[in-house]
């Protein structure tokens, strides 16, 4: 795992990251994109000579290394020594990196100290208006922070200008009407397995990825599952993550979905599994029950299908 000191901002390797204390960002990306990890480590040349150097000292006042630089002070208010960045501390050009960054994830926000959301959208106002506003942040629209909330112990939010606006703690019940995810998982993700499987897929309905893959690689953490990432098998990568889970759990609410186009339009024809979150978008209010009486059914993957 890769970690930035937050006092010289030099990026290093870190071989057993739990025994460090981090904070981590959550953020949306930009439509031009992030600076990279290879960015991090050799800055532009119009960059002040301090910063063109293996290991990055301050590296750029480029504009773009601003969340990185915000980060880091927060995280030096508090005397936590490093801080993770997605996008500058993943080395995407390596896939075996890539897919163990990402089967990581929640682990890693987890762990953490404390992260910062930060909600380039969130314009500074008065309390009284925030939760009006957090309401419409595109944080909340994307696949990837979902797992960053519930993963995390502490959340921050900070609005456009980093100024504090609330943590996941005193925010709950705003967030979980946002979300719709229960209040109780969000202040303790280890109650997650007894949220119905169909229930948390619902949560992640109404959100987005950039690639498609990433609508299953992004829920990992949700039900945790690691498997190995195929960019460019497309909607293949939902269909594998239905199977992991199936193989890992007896819970049949993994079928309780109803088909759905993309006008919403019900389907006379399908196959067992969904084709995304969206046609979970109605089990928002699945409830478990376990039975006495009847016990639990069991089923099983074959090389035919699956055998219920």
């Amino acid at each position: 795992m890769w970690l930035i000191n937050s006092k010289t901002e030099k990026i290093q390797f870190v071989a057993d990251p739990e025994i460090h204390q981090y904070a981590i960002l959550s953020h949306t990306w930009r439509r031009e994109g992030e600076p990279t990890f290879q960015e991090y480590l050799n800055p532009p040349v119009s960059s002040p000579p301090s910063a063109r150097r293996t290991g990055v000292g301050r590296p750029v006042r480029d504009d773009r290394f601003s969340k990185v630089r915000e980060t880091c002070r927060l995280a030096r208010s508090r005397n936590i020594p490093y801080v993770w960045v997605d996008n500058v501390c993943i080395d995407k050009s390596s896939s075996a990196e890539l897919t163990e960054a990402i089967n990581s994830m929640f682990r890693w926000y987890k762990n953490a100290a404390v992260c910062f959301a930060y909600l380039a959208d969130l314009p500074v106002g008065p309390k009284k208006e925030l939760h009006q506003k957090l309401a419409i942040c595109l944080w909340f629209t994307r696949g990837w922070t979902l797992q960053e909330l519930v993963a995390s112990k502490k959340v921050e939010f900070y609005d456009e200008a980093w100024n504090l606006r609330g943590d996941k703690d005193e925010l709950s019940e705003i967030l979980s009407r946002i979300t719709r995810i229960d209040e109780d998982v969000l202040r303790d993700s280890s109650l997650l397995p007894n949220i119905p499987v169909a229930r948390r897929m619902s949560w992640a309905a109404t959100r987005q990825c950039t690639r498609i893959e990433d609508v299953a690689y992004s829920l990992f953490g949700i039900f945790d599952i690691h498997m190995p990432l195929i960019y460019g098998e497309g909607d293949k990568a939902f269909i594998r993550l239905q199977e992991a889970i199936a193989q890992d759990n007896v819970d049949l609410s993994l079928f309780a979905w109803t088909s759905l186009d993309s006008n919403y339009k019900r389907q006379n024809y399908h196959g067992l599994f969904a084709r995304s979150p969206v046609d979970f978008l109605n089990c928002d209010k699945l409830l478990r029950i376990l039975s006495p009486v009847t016990p639990t059914e069991e089923y099983a993957i074959t090389n035919k299908g699956i055998r219920l």
